[in-house]
């Protein structure tokens, strides 16, 4: 069985890697081209220096940075709103945003009431 080589939109993640910015920003959908022609805010910039200096352990609350082809293959640590989330970045996820891959909200299940919950659980016994 062959092994399926990655591509996006007709280009593989070597291609991706050698083209500028602006280059990849032309292939992306509408959002994410403006996104990056708009250019990066401070953090998103901060997060770039730490990925292309190689360091580990990098953390951030930026969940709206543009996932580029320089990131592939790095573990970044997301913020989910109480605790910080490995996501391994792979060929797969460039062009969408890293906040898409830490869900921020839980399912709620909820047991029986307590004694006091509703008027009609005041009066069971409590054994």
């Amino acid at each position: 069985m062959a092994k399926k080589i990655f591509s996006y939109r007709g280009k593989t993640i070597e291609e991706l890697k050698e083209m500028s910015e602006h280059e990849f920003a032309k292939l992306l959908p509408s959002r994410q081209r403006r996104s990056i022609m708009r250019g990066f805010t401070e953090q998103q910039k901060k997060l770039l220096e730490r990925i292309k200096d190689g360091k580990k352990n990098i953390e951030t609350h930026c969940r709206d940075i543009v996932i580029l082809p320089l990131m592939v293959g790095t573990t970044i640590k997301v913020h989910r709103g109480n605790r910080f989330e490995p996501v391994i970045i792979t060929e797969e996820m460039v062009g969408h945003y890293i906040g898409e891959f830490t869900l921020t909200r839980v399912k709620v299940s909820h047991s029986s009431p307590g004694i006091g919950a509703t008027k009609s659980s005041s009066s069971l016994s409590v054994k």
